[in-house]
């Protein structure tokens, strides 16, 4: 069958855009047959997912980064005829700046090796998370997390990790925080809160917020808490670089919990995002749940 290649060219600030070539020429290489569609504007992925899924396209290859892949996912879910019936296969052509989702699945991350992983065909089920009727398939968060992404949207001359830190930092010398409560099985907690990163994936923006995050596990994993004074974020920042031991979790006035299903309130509005693509809004209430295995992801 012929793949649908949906292009987001303005991934990691148009460098999606100019290594697409490459990306072209290592499909070719690998003997996949595929269209490709460009993206023109914000929401435009989800909507060419769609499309092609209803088209019959198979596979679907997203080519971009983690907010593309985001995108594709909630295209292919409004194709789907209910929320039982399995979405893809996807296929993954990393041209993003962090390529989160592709690291945390442990795909290749060289686009000829991405190329003939696509053209074996073999699949795995992922998990795919939702936020109140938007889904996500590597994380989501409220608080400083998203408010970072807006500082990060903004940096124009930088590309990479090194633009998360850089927006990391500028977030933090604002000292958010909000007080809210957070509920999940027969527990909760209620106060002040920094941060929330509901994570399917261990990694986001380059850092590990959610470190014993699993995608197949069939279970939210929830880094939560609050850090009171600039020092403190500032401080804890390192520690979200670390994936074993160390972990930001680990902190004063941080946990970690897993569940099937987490619900936040906050008594102001916070902004938040799923896979790094920002709500339209800032919101008081999330509902967040977890659809085991839905996602069949092209995988070595």
């Amino acid at each position: 069958m012929t793949a649908k290649v949906i292009l987001n060219p303005y991934s990691n600030r148009w460098g999606a855009k100019a290594r697409w070539p490459a990306a072209a020429s290592a499909l070719n290489d690998a003997g996949v047959s595929f269209e490709v569609a460009y993206s023109e504007r914000k929401g435009h992925v989800t909507d060419l997912a769609e499309q092609a899924a209803r088209d019959g396209f198979s596979p679907i290859i997203a080519a971009g980064g983690d907010g593309t892949i985001g995108e594709t996912v909630n295209g292919l879910a409004r194709a789907a005829r209910s929320e039982a019936e399995p979405l893809g296969p996807l296929g993954i052509m990393p041209l993003g700046s962090a390529n989160d989702f592709v690291f945390n699945l442990g795909l290749p991350s060289d686009l000829n090796e991405a190329a003939r992983l696509i053209a074996r065909g073999n699949t795995k089920r992922v998990d795919l998370g939702r936020l109140n009727e938007r889904y996500f398939i590597n994380n989501s968060a409220c608080g400083l997390e998203p408010l970072v992404t807006t500082k990060h949207e903004k940096i124009r001359y930088v590309r990479g990790i090194l633009r998360y830190v850089i927006a990391a930092i500028q977030g933090i010398l604002e000292k958010p925080e909000w007080r809210g409560r957070v509920t999940w099985d027969e527990s909760e907690y209620t106060g002040l809160l920094t941060l929330v990163s509901v994570g399917n994936g261990r990694r986001t923006g380059g850092f590990f917020m959610s470190p014993h995050a699993d995608p197949f596990d069939g279970k939210l994993t929830a880094g939560f808490g609050h850090r009171p004074t600039r020092w403190s974020m500032l401080t804890a920042l390192p520690h979200g670089f670390n994936a074993e031991k160390n972990t930001i979790v680990e902190l004063e006035g941080m946990r970690e919990i897993h569940s099937t299903k987490i619900a936040i309130h906050l008594e102001q509005p916070s902004p938040a995002h799923t896979d790094g693509e920002l709500l339209p809004e800032w919101i008081r209430d999330l509902d967040y749940s977890i659809q085991p295995g839905r996602v069949q992801v092209l995988f070595p």
